[in-house]
């Protein structure tokens, strides 16, 4: 893309960036296999995102397009040495989502609802600061509180305060502690049974076990339509 600088640069700007917004949030995209690309090249970007820690990161496998440039250049790097970088490189990066994430288990932060989970009909979702819907990852609702029977349900788009009470490799698990009922929306009457007030009054960890299990055996792929984060998901075709 002729962006013209080099890794140690960007890790000073990256560097200066959370310095001065504490608690950002950092995502970017990177190709492997362009027309060249060496194996010391493939480890000097391993090295560099190990250093970056992006929160999210997504990964394209290079393809040789006959409109593009660079179909023209000489050193065509085989497929099979791009999938090999493409995998190697996203499972650097989920263990370093998995950590960050699990640095914010046990701790309460504001979140947006967002209503029904499209993997589950027990769960909800929700998102936090820093969490681009339908790029990155996201939080499922186990548990919320202050639900009564028959009463209203949150309508999309409420505040809550969420507890993450676990962390996988992109999405978190968390409850609602406490939300803003005014802006509730009155489902009475009309609420399925599976979104009923006293199903979300109370942990569900049957549907959040499966969410983890959905989420080893595709190496995070827990919403098929979703491309986070960041494309990571990907990384499961």
């Amino acid at each position: 893309m002729k962006r013209g600088s080099h890794g140690g640069a960007f890790l000073k700007l990256i560097e200066r960036i959370r310095r001065t917004i504490p608690g950002v949030s950092l995502r970017t995209s990177f190709i492997v296999g362009f027309p060249g690309e060496m194996e010391a090249d493939f480890r000097e970007l391993c090295d560099f995102v190990r250093a970056a820690e992006f929160d999210w990161l997504g990964v394209f496998a290079y393809s040789d397009e006959e409109t593009a440039e660079s179909h023209a250049l000489d050193g065509k790097v085989k497929q099979e040495t791009i999938t090999r970088r493409r995998h190697e490189l996203m499972s650097l990066q989920r263990k370093i989502s998995h950590r960050k994430l699990r640095a914010r288990v046990g701790r309460t932060f504001t979140a947006i609802l967002e209503g029904p989970a499209k993997d589950t009909d027990l769960l909800w979702e929700a998102r936090l600061e820093g969490m681009a819907p339908e790029i990155d990852g996201k939080v499922y609702i186990s548990e919320i509180r202050g639900l009564e029977e028959g009463g209203p349900l949150p309508s999309a788009g409420t505040r809550a305060t969420v507890e993450i009470t676990r962390a996988m490799e992109y999405d978190l698990v968390g409850r609602v502690i406490e939300w803003t009922r005014d802006a509730a929306a009155n489902h009475a009457g009309v609420v399925s049974q599976s979104l009923s007030p006293s199903r979300l009054a109370r942990p569900i960890s049957t549907s959040v076990a499966g969410l983890v299990q959905i989420n080893a055996a595709t190496n995070g792929v827990t919403s098929p339509s979703s491309l986070g984060p960041a494309f990571a998901r990907m990384d499961a075709r």
